[in-house]
């Protein structure tokens, strides 16, 4: 499978399970189990009201901060910070609480780092993370790191956070790169719990109604990611448990991308997401690897 089809596939993913995960965001798996069976269709609606296939903030940001690296060449936190404040300028469908209140302070300052804070542990920045793994493939994990933080920090300054979005972006690296599942498990995610005990996701609790706090995100994230085995079944189990489900639903849907490739994608969800938002997702992709270390850009890995 070639490197430039799961990086597809982890845009797509992200998108679909965005608009998947947005029709019973704030909702309990009873109320979603009462209202839709089992919810495994881009119907749109929920609190938001979408139309089938459309996306929120998950989505929309991470085209916007794409945009910035590809006229910049490179992840640079001002043109983040600029391209998130011209995001939220043209009022997007949501915007988080912390996103919000950050971009209004570097409006102020002009100062594109956000103070540090350990109560801005939200999941706004690891939600909007794949351009960043994209356009540093190839490149070392100090400089990986460094990117991940530029981006990171305009509206989340916060260790966890910042935990979170480097396991994260080291996970859809070496998935593009052809790692397996159990490879992502014992690289990344196990190292990640001994570090922050706050993301265990083994022997716990299975994580229902999943809040905004970004431990809580990836616990939800992890269990649905490494206990199914395709696509679907992973986005159909993160969504169901309801909560902040269109991020739950966009970050597993970015790692079962990058993981499965193009072809685990179900035909029904490519067709049913908004053709405009699939076209965006599909070309800066394609033009994010471009930029990316020239090894990788040779790179195509046999699934």
């Amino acid at each position: 499978m070639q490197l430039t089809d799961r990086a597809i596939a982890a845009y797509l993913g992200l998108a679909i399970g965005d608009a998947l995960g947005s029709t019973v965001e704030f909702m309990t798996p009873r109320e979603i189990a009462a209202q839709y069976g089992t919810h495994d269709k881009l119907i749109g609606g929920g609190w938001l009201n979408l139309k089938p296939g459309h996306v929120t903030d998950d989505t929309t940001m991470s085209l916007a901060l794409g945009n910035a690296i590809l006229a910049q060449g490179k992840v640079e936190a001002l043109a983040s910070a600029h391209a998130f404040d011209a995001w939220m300028r043209a009022k997007p469908v949501d915007i988080g609480n912390t996103v919000r209140r950050n971009l209004l302070q570097f409006r102020k300052t002009g100062n594109p780092k956000a103070p540090y804070s350990d109560h801005d542990a939200g999941n706004g920045a690891a939600m909007r993370l794949l351009p960043v793994a994209l356009a540093t493939l190839g490149q070392t994990q100090d400089e990986v790191r460094t990117a991940c933080r530029a981006q990171a920090h305009v509206t989340h300054n916060c260790l966890l956070s910042d935990a979170a979005c480097e396991c994260l972006v080291f996970m859809v690296q070496d998935a593009l790169h052809g790692a397996s599942k159990n490879d992502l498990l014992h690289k990344h995610a196990h190292p990640l719990v001994e570090r922050h005990p706050e993301f265990r996701f083994r022997a716990v609790r299975q994580s229902n109604n999943p809040s905004g706090y970004v431990a809580d995100t990836l616990q939800a994230v992890f269990q649905s990611f490494f206990d199914t085995d395709d696509f679907r079944d992973c986005l159909i189990d993160v969504v169901n448990r309801g909560g902040d489900a269109d991020t739950t639903g966009a970050i597993s849907g970015m790692l079962a991308g990058a993981l499965y490739g193009l072809e685990e994608i179900p035909e029904a969800w490519l067709k049913k997401l908004n053709a405009e938002t699939g076209r965006l997702c599909t070309t800066q992709a394609r033009a994010l690897i471009r930029i990316a270390n020239p090894q990788a850009q040779r790179i195509a890995v046999q699934a």
